[in-house]
């Protein structure tokens, strides 16, 4: 496991480049609000850093890379996979009040 340093850049883009791709391929779209779809990004990308796996952000873990080895809470999770039901927010469906028209970061 790494230090607490800075995020790597590389991986921040990767992440991006991940979610629009996936929202893109699964009709889906990031929150209206993008501070929320910033912070999901970058959490995303800090466990990706630390652990090597972009472990759900914002859920609550005794042991992430316990939870990291069973993959349910790694991003796409298996909700998210399989009902389209992104706990973060960053992958919305269209009829959700708080979903917007973008699927990337440009």
């Amino acid at each position: 496991m790494k230090k607490n340093n800075p995020i790597d850049f590389k991986i921040v883009e990767s992440m991006k480049a991940f979610a629009e791709n996936y929202a893109k391929t699964t009709d889906t779209f990031f929150c209206i609000d993008p501070e929320v779809t910033d912070s999901v990004i970058q959490g995303l990308s800090k466990n990706k850093d630390l652990f090597g796996a972009p472990l759900c952000p914002c859920r609550y873990y005794d042991e992430k890379i316990d939870e990291i080895s069973l993959a349910y809470w790694n991003c796409p999770c298996v909700p998210m996979r399989e009902r389209k039901e992104c706990h973060c927010m960053l992958f919305l469906t269209p009829s959700n009040e708080f979903s917007s028209l973008r699927q990337t970061f440009s």
